[in-house]
């Protein structure tokens, strides 16, 4: 009797931590990259990207959609303090249910016995599950932004909802960025950035076109190696489970230039985009979303780098990063 109170602990336990490990998780959002880090930023790869320096803004943006400071990182929803109160009102719950199974008082097997019953497994999935809500919601609605278009597609829809600005083309004197951009114009005297900017942008959008239709074959040309092999396995694994990642409506913000530098005959340009889009999951078979908002946009900012050998040559993406 007494072995088998405390296995059914252990399996109580085991679930609960389960529970608030990934269940609580679970709605956080794919899009290309995995909303993580991924490929190869050189000898920077295992550093954070640089936030914008400041002094003259390179962003692009539209005098009605103000940029945030750039010095001001987004705050990701659902972040610690929901976290700390879904700790503290489940660990309290489990460590009460705790106390009772060792003997000293509670229900017990529904009836006053010493151990787990049915009743305290229902009543913690019942907390649980209004937890789960109850933090989703919060964070759909703090996600939730100006820019959503109210027409739905079947495929991508993309906005540029910038301008460019004349007077942004330039970064600040004697900063690294600045240097780095000397090394780049060296050897590619054309080199301009707002073109790049502009570039960057189109890549954007045709990458993340590529993700949804789990094909990152139609992109290869713009993805190093590397990327290419990691965005097509993640591609192939979302097919295996029958699942499509929509992303629609997609908005771009802004576009900033944050570093530059040259190493092993390589140039390196890491540009942080401000953007949001309608990201979610469906269900190939129901059609039923998973994961995600068809209504409610995500706003995030992600840095991509893109690296060529050192002249005129083609840019590739090599890195995706959030930010912190």
């Amino acid at each position: 009797m007494e072995k088998k109170r405390w296995v059914g602990l252990a399996v109580l336990v085991v679930t609960f931590f389960f529970i608030l490990g990934y269940v609580l998780e679970a709605d956080s959002f794919a899009r290309v990259g995995g909303g993580g880090f991924s490929g190869s930023r050189g000898s920077r790869s295992f550093s954070s990207p640089s936030r914008p320096s400041p002094g003259p803004s390179q962003s692009y943006g539209s005098p009605a959609s103000p940029t945030p400071p750039a010095q001001q990182p987004i705050q990701q929803p659902g972040g610690g303090f929901f976290r700390s109160m879904a700790g503290g009102i489940a660990g309290g719950f489990l460590g009460s249910m705790l106390f009772r199974s060792l003997g000293f008082g509670g229900f017990g097997d529904g009836m006053g016995g010493g151990g787990i019953g049915f009743f305290e497994i229902a009543l913690l999935a019942l907390v649980l599950f209004l937890l789960y809500r109850f933090i989703k919601r919060r964070r759909e609605a703090a996600m939730s932004g100006a820019y959503y278009q109210g027409t739905e597609a079947s495929a991508p829809t993309y906005q540029q909802s910038y301008e460019p600005n004349p007077s942004s083309n330039t970064a600040p004197s004697g900063t690294d960025l600045e240097q780095g951009l000397r090394y780049v114009r060296q050897l590619d005297p054309y080199f301009d950035e707002q073109k790049f900017r502009d570039l960057c942008t189109d890549y954007f959008f045709k990458i993340q076109g590529a993700w949804t239709g789990r094909d990152a074959t139609s992109a290869r040309n713009l993805l190093t190696p590397e990327m290419y092999r990691t965005i097509q396995a993640d591609a192939d694994k979302l097919r295996s489970e029958k699942k499509v990642n929509r992303l629609e409506n997609i908005a771009v913000r802004s576009v900033e230039i944050t570093e530059a530098w040259q190493e092993q005959g390589q140039d390196y340009i890491t540009v942080l985009f401000l953007a949001n889009l309608l990201d979610y999951v469906v269900d190939e078979t129901s059609g039923q979303v998973v994961s995600g908002s068809k209504v409610d946009p995500v706003k995030f900012e992600e840095y991509w780098t893109f690296t060529r050998s050192v002249g005129s040559n083609p840019w590739q993406l090599s890195a995706i990063n959030q930010a912190n």
